[in-house]
């Protein structure tokens, strides 16, 4: 589905019944910030592959814009119920007066990484100066994420040439050598090493304040459409651990799911990128599905402080665990 069709879609029934009841589930819209057959909405995929959402009597509709920000604006609006982003994305959004919080979490880490071509001579975020940048969307998290980590050494997004290419031309340019660095997920790097390219990362949870991926959902779906919401975040929960558990498994289960689906893929980079997942985005959670407090409220303090955000959110604005309680 592409993105007009989408927003049109958006802009129909969704608004009025956003959530369905059916003989044997609840179909629900959910927005991801992009391609859903990315191996970065592996627990997405597994959930449905391995019947979790039936188990759980919903079923959700997933609907692709282009970037975070543009999921949030939508959820924030009551045009769905809920969508995918990083824990930075109600940081960001809340101070601009989109009412979305962060009701699940899918890891303790951070999914962004700023990564260069080892050929360029950047060794160290400050070596960005002047360079060129590819990222997915100006309207995608993982940019914020980027002028976060750029800021987190004194560079500005004028610092260097910061190019929006989109899902697939993020990494490509990358690879062609037409950009020298690019904010990238874990499915990006893997992409890029297996077409020959090396990369050195720059960026880390230890050098720059990001987040692993949520689901968000608006202040009054909350409210009035918990239990598809919840329902949702449990079939994803089960399978995060299912990724967590046995990689391998998963993969080959990814794989099948996606060939099914008209998205063939080469095994060895999905199973490539689910260890990268469980190396760097899903670990680190006390709790499984909980947000961090003490790591939103530090991102959203450097936030503040590099300038990137207006003014501080109260955290109890941030997220919620009430869809589990």
């Amino acid at each position: 589905m592409n993105r007009r069709h989408a927003l049109a879609l958006l802009a129909a029934a969704p608004l009025a019944r956003p959530w369905v009841a059916r003989a044997q589930a609840s179909e629900v819209n959910f927005l991801l910030p992009s391609i859903r057959f990315l191996t970065a909405f592996a627990p997405h995929n597994l959930a449905e592959a391995r019947g979790y959402y039936a188990a759980n009597g919903v079923k959700p509709n997933f609907i692709t814009l282009r970037g975070g920000a543009a999921v949030a604006t939508q959820v924030g609006a009551g045009n769905a119920p809920m969508g995918g982003g990083i824990g930075d994305t109600p940081i960001i959004v809340r101070p601009n007066g989109v009412p979305v919080r962060a009701v699940m979490a899918l890891g303790g880490g951070a999914l962004v990484t700023v990564v260069a071509r080892k050929d360029r001579g950047i060794n160290s975020l400050r070596d960005l100066q002047g360079k060129k940048i590819s990222v997915q969307s100006v309207q995608d998290t993982t940019y914020y994420s980027l002028i976060g980590a750029m800021g987190s050494v004194g560079l500005t997004p004028r610092s260097a040439e910061i190019q929006s290419l989109g899902p697939a031309g993020v990494w490509q340019a990358f690879v062609a050598g037409t950009v020298d660095a690019m904010a990238a997920v874990p499915d990006w790097i893997v992409d890029a090493e297996a077409e020959g390219v090396p990369v050195t990362r720059l960026s880390n949870r230890g050098n720059t304040p990001s987040m692993a991926q949520v689901v968000i959902a608006s202040d009054n779906a909350i409210r009035a459409q918990k239990e598809p919401i919840a329902a949702t975040c449990r079939a994803l929960l089960r399978a995060l651990a299912d990724l967590q558990a046995d990689p391998e498994a998963a993969s080959a289960d990814l794989v099948a799911f996606l060939g099914r689906n008209g998205a063939p893929v080469q095994a060895p980079r999905v199973l490539a990128t689910l260890k990268l997942y469980n190396e760097g985005v899903y670990t680190d959670m006390a709790v499984p599905g909980r947000v961090d407090e003490a790591r939103m409220d530090l991102v959203q303090r450097f936030y503040v402080d590099a300038g990137i955000i207006p003014r501080a959110s109260p955290l109890a604005d941030l997220y919620t665990h009430d869809l589990f309680g």
